[in-house]
This record gives structure tokens, sequence and C-alpha cells, in this order.
């Protein structure tokens, strides 16, 4: 990032020029929409933003974690924020947006390409290994908090009991881990980073829109915050949900539609046992 900065204002703000590019036909489910491609884009983009909810999870290690919680969850966006708009000025700012453009049609990773025109060696090839570094970070935070939802819901009789099996400590979840990992695997193996994206921005919105959903359901004396923010969560959610690709929102609706008959006719068994 601070290789590129002298060719990001070399120009002065040219290279920002359109602001918003005009959609594809085709690109979008309303293609004559000129902000769906950025619509779009801030649906995929909710994905990287989702790593503080961990913080959440250390609730019971945290001194005041009432207090302490809300403030490192808001410090973690806000530093987040300001990381991904430094990065993305440079990208932006030293190719031109129309290059930039081309090149996330065109490549898989368009920051290592952006950053072979620093003029500084080796400068692409950092930022290569980053992006495969931060990704493994990505899938592997993804094991470790879905493979404990499945765990949960193995235990309720959400999905099938084995995933609530243990390891011989009694404390890793070996049978999730398995099931999540071999899922994520099979999905990285389509070889498209934009379907495979859109599928977790799709799957991570719905998440974070029933998670609104529950904090909606609090009474007065459980809340922290107005009922409205959760309301603005859960409605912002379901809108950038089906800004992603059809094929996959139609998707992620057909598993959720199997998830809730898997749940009702697990439930109705369990009932009459």
């Amino acid at each position: 990032m601070i290789a590129g900065f002298p060719r990001a204002f070399a120009n002065g703000f040219q290279n920002w020029q359109p602001f918003f590019l005009e959609t594809q036909a085709g690109a979008s489910r309303l293609s004559g929409f000129r902000h769906a491609g950025f619509l779009e884009a801030c649906a995929l983009m909710f994905v990287a933003y989702t790593g503080y909810g961990r913080i959440a999870t250390l609730g019971e290690e945290i001194h005041e974690p009432k207090r302490n919680i809300p403030i490192a969850i808001i410090n973690t966006l806000a530093a987040s924020m300001v990381l991904y708009l430094a990065v993305s000025i440079v990208a932006i700012g030293s190719s031109d947006v129309n290059v930039f453009s081309e090149a996330t049609l065109q490549h898989a990773a368009p920051l290592e390409v952006v950053a072979r025109k620093f003029g500084f060696p080796g400068v692409s090839l950092l930022v290569a290994i980053g992006a495969v570094t931060a990704m493994l970070g990505v899938l592997l935070n993804l094991i470790l908090g879905l493979s404990r939802v499945s765990l949960a819901m193995g235990r309720h009789g959400d999905m099938p009991s084995i995933l609530s099996r243990l390891g011989k400590s009694n404390s890793t979840p070996y049978a999730s881990v398995i099931l999540v990992g071999s899922i994520i695997a099979a999905i990285t193996l389509i070889g498209n980073v934009k379907s495979t994206w859109s599928f977790s921005a799709f799957t991570v919105l719905i998440y974070y829109a029933i998670t609104n959903l529950s904090a909606i359901q609090l009474t007065d004396e459980e809340r922290l915050y107005p009922r409205f923010i959760p309301w603005c969560g859960l409605l912002s959610c379901l809108f950038l949900a089906f800004w992603v690709e059809p094929s996959i929102w139609i998707i992620g609706i057909l598993v959720i539609a199997i998830g809730l008959l898997w749940q009702h006719f697990a439930q109705r068994k369990k009932g009459t046992g």
C-alpha cells in the first residue's frame, strides 16, 4: 500500500473517474440499474467485516464484557474500514478505475496485477503472499465458527446427531470440523473466486439477518441499544443478500428450504419418539 501511494496521487483524482461504472448487461439481476454493481460489491464486501463476531465469543474471558465487547467491536470495524479504504484508494488511484475494473474481471488477484506497476521489486509477490495468508485465515475462521454452530445444531436435533460427537479430549467437535472443512474444500475446488465469495456473502448476510431478528426479540431489560438498530441490520442484510448473482441466492434459498424441512421432520420425529 505504501509503495503505491506516489503513483496513486501522481495524476490527481483523474483515475477515480467515473465514480460509478455502467453495469454490464447480464452482470446483475437488474442490469439496467446504474448502481447495481455497487450494491453487489457492498454485499460481497460484507464478508470482509464479519471477523468482529469472534470477539463476542470471548465473553467469558473478558473483563466487563458488557462494556468492553461493544467497544472492541466498534474499534475493530473502524480500523478495518480505514485499512480497506486505504487499499482501495491506492489500488484504483494507481491504475485507473477502468483498468482496475478489467483486472477484477480477468484475474483472480487484481491487487497483485496492480502492484506490478508500482516499480518496486518484490511488491507484487508480497501482495500475493499476503492475499493467500489472509484467505487461509478466513477459511480457518470459518471452520472454527461454523463447526461450533454445527455442534450446537447437532445437539438440538437440527442436524444429524453425529455432528455433536467430541474427540477424546471432550473439547473438539471433530465430526463437525471434518464436515465443515470438507464443504469449504469442495466450494474452493469450483475454481471461481467470485462464485465462492458470492455464496459466502449470501450465507453470511442471511446469518446476520437472523442474528438481528433474534436481537429484536430481546426484552427492554436485556437489550443494550434501541430496537431500531437491529431492525436496520435485519432490513439491510436482507436487502444486500439478493444483490449477489441470481444463481447463488437461488441455490442459497434451496439450501435453507432443505434445512427447514430437515428441522421440521427431525423435531417431529423427536416429539413422537
